[in-house]
């Protein structure tokens, strides 16, 4: 059975930065994608990074570019997303999510496309 738990959420000043982990464990196989989403209140779910585990592929939003950075270590099941520089805008709830492959690009930041969720960290960001 496909899981996704979320970890490293918490309370830090704008510049300062935040490691997420997520354990994605029970996937069939190798190859799926791990996307992280952020909702604020009030707000759409949105797309900020995500990496094939397969082939390593990754995309951005265009405002975490040079920011963030969405990493994976297969023999751990884990996918991280270190966040620097951040700013109060950065402040939701951040969840990851699986999907088996293919996606294409454009699919990669829907949350339609993803079947798998965690339940979520939640990053504050004080100016």
């Amino acid at each position: 059975e496909e899981q996704l738990v979320e970890s490293g959420g918490g309370l830090v000043q704008s510049g300062g930065s935040l490691r997420l982990s997520c354990e994605a464990s029970g996937f069939a196989f190798d190859d799926y994608i791990v996307g992280w989403f952020r909702q604020a209140p009030g707000k759409e779910r949105e797309g900020v990074a995500s990496i094939d585990h397969g082939d390593g592929s990754t995309i951005y939003r265009d405002s975490v570019k040079g920011r963030f950075t969405i990493s994976k270590d297969t023999a751990k099941e884990m996918v991280y997303l270190q966040m620097n520089n951040l700013r109060p805008e950065d402040t939701a709830r951040y969840y990851c999510a699986g999907a088996y492959s293919p996606l294409t690009l454009s699919a990669r930041f829907k949350t339609l496309a993803y079947g798998y969720w965690g339940q979520g960290t939640p990053v504050t960001v004080s100016s």
